[in-house]
């Protein structure tokens, strides 16, 4: 299938640069029904869900994944992606070709130089298409608070943040923004960004309405971020992602399905899980282990009846998958619609609430 088919045009002035305040006045895009578009706010989200119905929530908790680094003289950016033990990540790297095997890169905040750090990583290994292998230099038990005195979080390269300088003032709370109010396990260097509009008392309105809360674990990568370089789809190449579906996160919706009612994925990586724990028969099973499934239109799926999601970029896998759920023509009418009724897009954006029509 040719990329260019899930092109768009999209003005930069909608690219949202900071959530909506309070999270929950973003707007959302009501397609719940199949023949209608309707502009809601998403604190309206319990009057269109009904009792019975299930979300599906990834309580992933993303780390500080960025980290700005020193090599000699050479500055060097950082996006980890993904671990390989302990100590050693793979990663996105800026100028890594001043990077070579063996180097050791240093580790600085606005507050705390090269000169004083004492957090370094060692280059283990360079791939022209995974990126950098770095192994950190201290022990595992104090990486964890290590990446939360030197990180930053991993925002998309489309949402500008200024270098860590001394001294300079960052207007910008990420730390807290870029991370949905029900986050539990750390994992994820990319934010499971449907979830940054739930708010507690949204939370509590769908309790109230009766509507069941489920929860799964998918530690999304940065390489969500990266664009489809080639013209086929078949010829794209996803990145893997761990993920878990424990025992009764199964069962409960495994229940639902036989019972009628709908599963209602918040975001596009509760789907991919989702989907990836299915067998043909549309039964859930308990899942621990890595996806890289890439869903493209023509898909039929096996679990969701519905999916809460942001605005995607053109020629994304994210847009690709949404076409696949809800239909490649209308997503670009619903699209044209946000644009014209200037909705944020992206990360820090707006929402949207889809039906799924390709289901098996």
């Amino acid at each position: 299938m040719r990329v260019d088919i899930f092109d768009f045009n999209l003005d930069k002035d909608l690219i949202a640069k900071e959530p909506a305040r309070p999270r929950d006045s973003s707007k959302l895009l009501d397609l719940s029904d199949e023949n209608v578009i309707s502009d809601r706010h998403f604190y309206d989200l319990p009057n269109i869900l009904q009792k019975g119905d299930v979300l599906v929530f990834n309580d992933t908790k993303v780390i500080p994944a960025r980290l700005y680094g020193a090599r000699g003289e050479a500055l060097i950016e950082i996006t980890l992606y993904r671990p390989e033990n302990g100590l050693c990540w793979w990663s996105f790297v800026k100028n890594a070709k001043r990077l070579h095997e063996n180097d050791v890169i240093t580790f600085y905040t606005s507050e705390i130089s090269a000169l004083e750090s004492t957090f370094k990583a060692r280059v283990v290994q360079k791939d022209l298409q995974d990126g950098v292998l770095i192994e950190f230099l201290c022990d595992v038990d104090s990486l964890s608070s290590m990446l939360q005195t030197y990180g930053l979080m991993p925002l998309p390269p489309y949402i500008k943040r200024d270098k860590p300088l001394k001294g300079l003032w960052n207007p910008y709370n990420d730390k807290e923004d870029y991370q949905t109010v029900y986050a539990k396990y750390e994992g994820a260097v990319a934010a499971p960004t449907a979830g940054l509009h739930f708010t507690q008392n949204v939370l509590s309105a769908l309790e109230k309405k009766g509507v069941q809360k489920v929860f799964l674990t998918l530690h999304v990568g940065a390489g969500t971020f990266l664009p489809v370089k080639t013209d086929d789809t078949k010829d794209h190449k996803m990145h893997a992602e761990f993920g878990i579906i424990s025992d009764d996160a199964a069962k409960t919706i495994n229940i639902a399905k036989r019972e009628g009612r709908r599963i209602i994925a918040v975001g596009t990586t509760s789907v991919r899980l989702l989907e990836t724990a299915a067998d043909e028969n549309g039964v859930l099973h308990p899942f621990c282990g890595e996806t890289n499934i890439f869903i493209t239109p023509g898909y039929k799926f096996k679990i969701i009846d519905m999916i809460i999601t942001n605005f995607h970029l053109p020629k994304s896998t994210l847009f690709m998958l949404i076409c696949a759920i809800a239909g490649t023509e209308r997503m670009k009418r619903a699209y044209a619609h946000a644009i014209e009724q200037k909705y944020r897009f992206y990360s820090y954006g707006d929402s949207s609430i889809l039906k799924c029509v390709n289901k098996i």
